[in-house]
């Protein structure tokens, strides 16, 4: 194990780099995403907050489209930068949000932002569809 993490930095970051795509994919997904995927196909009445000013059931559809389709893309590490572009949006606009709200409210925010960004910075890494489609 020493030897996959100090011996090789580039298999150590990599590695580190699947390990925070599939996490924070699979948080945002499952703790975020699939419930506004429910309330926008449900059939219901949707009450969302309307934070850009082009109604509820658009701003849902946005925020439904990051947290699930672009969640999805970064697991795979496909489209991985394009995918994190509406997730950094949307953590953006969810810090906004509570910027009146006390700093345990805000973190998940922060830590979602802060993650997103490390990623757009890097790429998806060596473990991912994006790299298995350049070769």
């Amino acid at each position: 194990m020493k030897k996959l993490v100090l011996g090789n930095k580039s298999l150590g970051v990599n590695f580190a780099i699947l390990v925070l795509r599939v996490t924070f994919g699979i948080t945002m997904l499952y703790g975020h995403g699939l419930g506004k995927w429910n309330t926008l196909f449900g059939g219901g009445e949707i009450k969302f907050l309307d934070p850009i000013g082009i109604g509820a059931t658009a701003s849902l559809g946005l925020a439904v489209f990051a947290e699930v389709i672009c969640s999805v893309l970064l697991i795979f590490g496909l489209l991985t930068r394009l995918a994190l572009i509406p997730l950094l949006i949307t953590m953006m606009v969810a810090l906004n949000l509570h910027m009146a709200d006390s700093f345990g409210t805000q973190e998940k925010a922060i830590l979602y932002l802060a993650v997103y960004a490390v990623l757009f910075i890097n790429g998806s890494g060596k473990y991912s569809l994006d790299a298995l489609l350049k070769r």
